[in-house]
């Protein structure tokens, strides 16, 4: 077969990620805490070069075997630049062809969901592969998956079932796209079935606790406490990504406040960090990044920041910063600030 996907993935990210300063350390991190290695570590895989699956069964075993490590290590919450490639290698040389370019996809959705790559780059390279590969089930995969980023429900659902057996990987890739395909499709089915996907979906959690999107389609999905939980997450593992904005506007709705305040909203978590950083340097001024959240209507994250910031009134120099901000202030905010300063 003339088909080396590994190397048009590597080569492509090996692109993408010129500039992305932490790719290589953190990928020789994982290698450090995993038996999983690129199949190719001097570097022999010129262009040109061509991979065949393998044959025997010892060789077999021990390519299941990276498999399952990587897996355990996602289950773990680990996750590092490059794993995705490492198992679209492996899956290649297994012969599983759908399956590398999923794990492919899945490294390059990783790095959509943390903002260092944009939608349309996701998709190009889904395009760029459709136009360099003629083997039909690769062309298979890539389309389904193509359906899946132009949120293609029916399209990409079918296509992936087609493709991919739960029964080999219950919570791998490939399953977690299916399961956003039902999710999206639950919406508008009985409520036993809606609650039965929602549970698959939930009970994958542990293999993705460092994906951002996983978070955001269940917190899209959900309702109540469960999709504010799902939207923190989100927010937490990539503030500044592609997903942050909506989960801001449901952790808003969730809060009883408006969707427009979800500009406004911090998670538990960054008012900490926040907090955090405000104390540790001394600084009082780090706490502006608070005031929008505390000049909302009463709210619980609004309450909370309040709370936390009361307690700094002993710290010297804070209380004064509170007081002077309250007398520039003006509204809720200044209301806010003085009854923070009173401590």
């Amino acid at each position: 077969m003339k088909f080396n996907f590994f190397l048009s993935a590597f080569i492509f990210f090996t692109f993408v990620f010129a500039g992305c300063n932490q790719g290589e350390e953190s990928l020789d991190a994982g290698r450090k805490n995993s038996a999983v290695q690129p199949r190719n570590p001097e570097g022999e895989m010129a262009a040109g070069a061509q991979l065949k699956p393998v044959s025997g069964e010892a060789e077999l075993a021990l390519l299941l075997r990276s498999l399952d490590e990587i897996a355990e290590l996602e289950r773990a919450g680990s996750w590092f630049q490059g794993m995705g490639i490492s198992e679209s290698g492996i899956r290649e040389n297994m012969g599983d062809y759908a399956g590398a370019v999923a794990a492919a996809f899945k490294e390059m959705s990783r790095a959509y969901g943390a903002g260092v790559l944009q939608k349309n780059e996701l998709e190009q390279g889904l395009l760029n592969l459709l136009a360099e590969v003629s083997d039909d089930t690769v062309a298979a995969a890539a389309n389904a998956i193509l359906a899946f980023t132009k949120e293609q429900w029916n399209d990409a659902a079918n296509g992936l079932r087609s493709l991919f057996n739960e029964l080999d990987e219950p919570d791998g890739f490939a399953r977690w796209m299916i399961l956003v395909c039902e999710l999206e499709k639950s919406k508008t089915v009985s409520a036993p079935e809606n609650r039965r996907v929602s549970e698959a979906y939930k009970s994958i959690r542990a293999r993705y606790a460092q994906f951002p999107e996983y978070w955001y389609r269940g917190a899209a999905a959900f309702s109540g406490v469960i999709a504010a939980d799902f939207a923190e997450n989100c927010i937490n593992l990539s503030p500044q990504g592609p997903f942050a904005e909506e989960c801001r506007s449901i952790l808003a709705a969730y809060a009883g406040l408006n969707a427009e305040d979800g500009s406004s909203m911090k998670t538990v978590k960054e008012i900490e960090t926040v907090i955090s950083q405000s104390v540790d340097s001394g600084n009082p001024e780090f706490l502006n990044a608070l005031f929008p959240l505390i000049s909302l209507p009463d709210n619980p994250y609004t309450v909370f920041a309040v709370g936390t910031l009361r307690s700094l009134t002993g710290v010297p120099g804070f209380r004064e910063y509170f007081s002077g901000r309250a007398a520039s202030a003006g509204g809720r905010l200044a209301e806010r600030l003085s009854y923070i300063s009173l401590g």
